[in-house]
Formats: structure tokens, C-alpha cells, sequence
């Protein structure tokens, strides 16, 4: 499965940080729980990653 790769799963995503001074993304889907948590830096390079593909994405809609 690749990052282009569709799938019928609903899943929801919660983000905040925790009393440890971290930055939890924290997905769960039914049974399924997945915290990831990141220092106030990692979460900081990984808005910019959204960031980017978001504004990539948007220009891939622009071309159709």
C-alpha cells in the first residue's frame, strides 16, 4: 500500500499536547489506537511537511 493507494477505513485523527509537553497526533479507527507523540520541534517540521504537501496538492487540483 502506498501513500496514493485509496482505502475504505474511517479513521479520526485528534491533535494536542499532553501534560508531558509533547505533541500527540492520536489516530484511531474502531479497535485500532495509534498515539504518536513528538517533541514541540518534530511536531513543528511536520506542520511544515503538511504545509507543503497541502500547497502541492492544491496545484495538482489546479492542472485538472
Amino acid at each position: 500500500m502506498g501513500i496514493n493507494t485509496e482505502r475504505d477505513i474511517e479513521a479520526n485523527l485528534q491533535i494536542g499536547p499532553t501534560d508531558q509537553g509533547m505533541v500527540r497526533l492520536y489516530i484511531y479507527a474502531g479497535d485500532l489506537e495509534i498515539p504518536m507523540d513528538f517533541d514541540p520541534e518534530e511536531a513543528e517540521e511536520i506542520a511544515e511537511e503538511l504545509r507543503a504537501a497541502a500547497a502541492t496538492a492544491r496545484n495538482v487540483k489546479k492542472r485538472r
